[in-house]
């Protein structure tokens, strides 16, 4: 049986509660990794990878549905909410210099809308525009100009009207975009074979009902019962020994954090979510908050199973309360790796990518502290809406009308994110990646981002060249409850 979060905080003051938490913490206290799915740790079917648009002479135009989808998992079905009929959506490659066009039909009893996540393009009109949304029965035609010098590397798409996004993603509605130049060229990454694995924890069930969370689920943020890979428990990839494996992973989960491991064979990072490293770098495990993508490169040389395991974070849970969230440390098998053949080398890595830009040497204009917070005593019988201003940026809840950020294109800031509560509170900007310059991830810090953990209690120093686009658009805690709950601000950049 798997227990999950949720079925302990659903139970709290109750025996059945009493017997969770004592199934967590002997699984926390295991080295043997639980299920993925609603089987066991057998591999499950076969790796399945999402359709693929491509776009050619420099343009790429779909149309996504949003709807209802019953969704096939090999030994039952799920209830989803999917575009164009599968969770997750259709993987889009682009390339630099591209127009991308998407119509999206929404066939929801609710309104959504759309956001290219990572993508460096315009917040405006039919660009990349969050503020507009597209109500049930109606439709909407986004046009992108991807620029001519847009980083390569694994971006995604998913739902982004506020109040709404937590349970829409959660339902399985997101996909991947994938942006291609010379880098995927070299040698090591032209001859690998290349993977994307789009990581999701829905609950497994038939009809809406799988949607539903408590005050306290939003609260802590809503994890599923199930990990998925691609929308399959636990699947097969089949791989020949002496090869280089290139996988794009994106953390497609509205709230949770994977630490992520290959037994018996290394991993090699050659991309944060904002683009390419300038070389791979050695991971004994990598971490991926919610929101965050990364590409790895994964040398087969010797015949064998070896599990993909994720680790369980603690990320302070009930952080509200003082308390704890998942247990840390348990470990749960997300796929299965099956390499045949003799054992030999793979071929070598690639040992120089992309001319990464080191922030550090130039000087920010000015220096600003943002301030993400979350008030004690929260969920307690408390509306829908969060209640009087307790999940907050800067004091505020989020307010669509109101601008609480202006800056000025051409200008490099940085921001100081500061986290006062228990709880780690992920946080992504859109349109203008960044770096991290003090704090967080110290092997990743000259690389392009877009999202960042705040650890609880601490704080990030990120530095923000406003280049290229103007425009309106937001920031928030990619914990989707929170973001939905008032975690968000807006920010102007003026030309």
């Amino acid at each position: 049986m798997i227990v999950t979060r949720r079925a302990v905080l659903a139970g709290i003051g109750s025996s059945a509660a009493l017997v969770a938490l004592g199934n967590l913490a002997a699984c926390a206290g295991s080295d043997e990794p639980t299920a993925s799915g609603p089987d066991d740790t057998s591999p499950g079917g076969p790796f399945t990878a999402p359709v693929e648009l491509a776009s050619r002479d420099g343009a790429l135009d779909v149309t996504l549905v949003a709807e209802a989808a019953t969704v096939d998992l090999g030994t039952r079905t799920r209830w989803a909410l999917a575009y164009n009929g599968t969770t997750p959506g259709p993987t889009l490659r682009i390339r630099p210099g591209d127009l991308l066009t998407v119509t999206l039909e929404n066939r929801l009893d609710e309104p959504t809308n759309l956001h290219t996540h990572g993508l460096h393009v315009s917040p405006e009109g039919d660009a990349d525009n969050v503020f507009v949304m597209v109500e049930p029965g109606g439709q909407r035609t986004y046009r992108y100009r991807i620029p001519d010098d847009h980083r390569s590397g694994t971006f995604w798409y998913h739902p982004h009207h506020h109040g709404t996004v937590a349970t829409q993603v959660f339902a399985g509605m997101a996909g991947a975009i994938v942006v291609e130049d010379a880098i995927d060229r070299l040698p090591g990454l032209a001859d690998a074979t290349s993977r994307v694995l789009v990581l999701s924890d829905p609950n497994i069930g038939d009809g809406p009902a799988v949607l539903g969370t408590s005050m306290m689920g939003r609260m802590t943020g809503r994890e599923g019962d199930a990990i998925l890979v691609n929308g399959t428990p636990n699947p097969r990839i089949d791989a020949r020994t002496g090869t280089l494996e290139h996988w794009r992973v994106v953390n497609a989960s509205p709230s949770r954090f994977y630490a992520i491991r290959l037994d018996g064979a290394p991993l090699h990072r050659i991309a944060t979510d904002g683009g390419r490293l300038d070389a791979p770098q050695p991971l004994d495990e990598l971490v991926l908050v919610p929101g965050e993508r990364a590409e790895v490169l994964v040398p087969i040389a010797t015949a064998g199973t070896h599990r993909l395991v994720t680790r369980t974070v603690d990320r302070g849970g009930m952080g509200m309360m003082g308390g704890g969230g998942a247990p840390a440390d348990a470990t749960t098998v997300i796929a299965t790796l099956v390499a045949d053949g003799a054992d030999q080398p793979p071929p070598s890595l690639p040992t120089a990518l992309a001319d990464v830009e080191d922030l550090t040497r130039t000087p920010a204009d000015r220096t600003r502290t943002v301030t993400l917070a979350m008030a004690m005593g929260m969920g307690m019988g408390m509306g829908g809406d969060g209640g009087d201003g307790q999940l907050t940026i800067d004091g505020r809840t989020f307010d669509p009308e109101r601008v609480d950020i202006t800056t000025s294109l051409g200008t490099v800031e940085d921001w100081v994110l500061t986290n006062t509560s228990t709880m780690d509170h992920p946080f992504h900007l859109h349109v203008w990646p960044f770096q991290v310059v003090d704090g967080g991830d110290a092997r990743a810090e000259r690389a392009w981002r877009d999202t960042v953990n705040v650890p609880a209690g601490g704080s990030v120093r990120i530095r923000i060249p406003f280049r290229d686009l103007a425009g309106r658009t937001v920031y928030h805690c990619h914990i989707l409850d929170h973001e939905d709950l008032g975690m968000m601000g807006t920010i102007d950049t003026q030309g």
